[in-house]
């Protein structure tokens, strides 16, 4: 590709006009002191001699400049062809330095994005293969005790089958959660908008969810009695899911005898707002900028022993922003959470 020269003719203009001034100055000296003024005469002097500097100045400029700038654009251009290079080149120092630094910045910026992004690669992956390190070897180690000589028991034949049946239910519920993040995050989200009523669907996830929160004494409640339906716009099984995950971690880090809190509230006129509130252990600031990460947990061992894909607000995050409402979260370590979506109001 040709490159395009920006001409300028400031300086130019300027070391011409002071050569001639000075010139046509010390002209007038001369012709004062020896000879009559001809003013005509100084004029074309003056003249003359300011478009011979000018053109002499400009083709210095043009062949001695403008090679070396234009070096340091092809040198720059090496890191990026697409950057600099189709831009004019220009002599002026200040502009130079602004498309440079401005280069130099990007580069600088999209380093950082690049070992962000290898490092979330890289937790990522040492996520994922002990994700599904975890059952695969609970699976493998009970039947390799199978193998071993304990198919003779029945009794514990079938104690270890049914353990390894767990193991194996957690490594599909990790990957089916694989596909689905995949799916989320490649836009692939295929939302199927209906008209339900959104007390009745947490209503659901209550009786799904009632024996997991009897385990830990945990109270599944509204904030208030709501006896008319509140009917929203959205996809109904994706909202459920949203409200399964909300709920669900609120009962794996809630505390015994603690309560989750499920509200429902006017926000705009065609809005309202979802909040899923307990008292469980909270969570410091410094993880909540990074809760809808994919596998990412607060409590690296805690989190583990409870079980789980570690893909639930990951999730959650895509399937609210897949409908273009907003997720919130309000945390305070040791007294309790609150996570909180938008969603569209029917009438």
């Amino acid at each position: 590709m040709a490159i395009k020269f920006k001409k300028t003719y400031k300086f130019a203009l300027k070391s011409a006009l002071y050569v001639s001034l000075f010139s046509m100055g010390f002209l007038f000296i001369l012709t004062f002191l020896f000879y009559q003024i001809n003013w005509l005469f100084i004029l074309l002097f003056g003249i003359s001699v300011f478009l011979f500097c000018f053109f002499v100045i400009q083709y210095r400029v043009e062949r001695f400049i403008y090679r070396r700038v234009k070096k340091i654009y092809d040198d720059v251009s090496l890191l990026d062809s697409t950057t600099l290079r189709n831009q004019p080149i220009t002599t002026d120092m200040a502009t130079l330095t602004k498309e440079v630094k401005k280069f130099a910045t990007d580069k600088k910026l999209e380093i950082e994005t690049l070992k962000v992004r290898e490092e979330y690669r890289r937790e990522f992956l040492g996520n994922v293969s002990h994700e599904l390190k975890t059952p695969l070897f609970t699976v493998q180690g009970y039947i390799s005790t199978l193998l071993d000589g304990a198919m003779s028991d029945k009794t514990l034949r079938k104690k270890y089958l049914e353990r390894a049946e767990k193991g194996v239910e957690r490594l599909i519920y990790i990957v089916k959660d694989l596909d689905m993040i995949t799916k989320l995050e490649t836009g692939d989200l295929n939302l199927e908008y209906s008209i339900f009523d959104i007390v009745e669907l947490v209503k659901n996830v209550f009786d799904l969810l009632e024996m997991r929160a009897t385990k830990k004494n945990i109270t599944l409640t509204f904030d208030t009695k709501y006896p008319n339906p509140i009917y929203v716009n959205a996809d109904q099984e994706k909202i459920q899911q949203v409200v399964t995950n909300l709920v669900m971690n609120s009962i794996k880090y809630g505390r015994d005898g603690g309560t989750t809190e499920v509200s429902i509230e006017n926000l705009v006129k065609n809005k309202l707002i979802v909040r899923v509130t307990d008292n469980g252990e909270g969570i410091q600031k410094q993880h909540i900028p990074r809760l809808f990460e994919r596998f990412y947990r607060v409590d690296k061992s805690g989190a583990r022993s409870e079980g789980g894909s570690g893909l639930g607000l990951a999730i959650v995050k895509h399937i609210i922003e897949g409908h273009n409402e907003k997720i919130y979260v309000e945390s305070q370590f040791g007294v309790g959470s609150e996570f909180s979506f938008t969603l569209e109001k029917q009438k």
